[in-house]
């Protein structure tokens, strides 16, 4: 009977150990990821950050973009007093001749450059009124003139490219 014990020890611990490492060597085989799905992984890794790298790309270039038109428009509006003050100056008039022609060649300087720059004129004079546009400050009863039609420019507005960058300041007939 102790040969029989011995023999059941002798078999309980192989048997277990054989229990015991056919479960081992699934898991091994299950945690070991093979040379394919090793090398999928590593794509798909690439291939996100790739990905992430050109969002950041198009993002960084909307944002170089805009800030390039928002210091361009701060540029132009910074000059457009000076515009103003040329304009006045114009409609003023001079005794010397010389004078005269100087400021018109410095008018005529400043439209070329914002010209260059895409600055245009918003017309305003015998335009209908539109608040996208203009900036209405004053309000006359005019027989004469059509509904909600400007009837004076007080000062000049200006656009860059799609956006109004000063808004004209007019007087509303109506």
């Amino acid at each position: 009977m102790a040969d029989k014990e011995k023999d059941k020890v002798k078999k309980e611990p192989e048997a277990e150990a054989a229990e015991a490492g056919a479960p081992e060597a699934e898991e091994t085989e299950k945690a070991e990821p093979t040379a394919q799905e090793l090398l999928n992984a590593e794509k798909d890794k690439y291939v996100r950050l790739y990905a992430e790298y050109e969002n950041y790309r198009r993002r960084s270039q909307k944002e170089r973009e805009a800030l390039y038109a928002q210091v361009k428009s701060d540029t132009v509006t910074g000059f457009l007093p000076v515009y103003d003050n040329l304009e006045r100056a114009l409609k003023l008039g001079c005794s010397d001749e010389a004078f005269l022609k100087g400021i018109e060649m410095t008018m005529k300087s400043l439209e070329g450059i914002f010209e260059k720059m895409g600055v245009k004129k918003i017309d305003a004079v015998g335009k209908p009124f539109d608040a996208n546009l203009h900036n209405a400050v004053m309000h006359v009863e005019d027989e004469d003139a059509g509904e909600n039609q400007i009837v004076e420019e007080f000062q000049k507005g200006f656009t860059l490219g799609d956006k109004v960058i000063r808004f004209s300041m007019v007087k509303v007939a109506n």
